[in-house]
């Protein structure tokens, strides 16, 4: 079993009751993820993630966000 030590980075509420969960994930060998922890119910969607994928992620939200919101962020 690998050693992790997880972090807490942010939580709020999505629509339709689902929460959304972010931690930081690092492990003994110095890999950082980031996992994003889904919860709808009782069943959890869980994905780890890395930086790059992340910041790829993340702009193609931040992109759809701005694209949608004719307020801006």
């Amino acid at each position: 079993m690998t050693d992790e030590t997880v972090a807490p980075l942010e939580r709020f509420q999505a629509p339709y009751g689902r929460g959304v969960e972010l931690l930081e994930v690092r492990y003994e060998s110095g890999m950082r993820l980031l996992r994003v922890r889904i919860r709808e119910g009782r069943r959890f969607t869980i994905l780890d993630l890395d930086p790059s994928t992340a910041a790829r992620w993340g702009g193609a939200m931040t992109a759809w966000a701005e694209r949608t919101d004719p307020e801006g962020p």
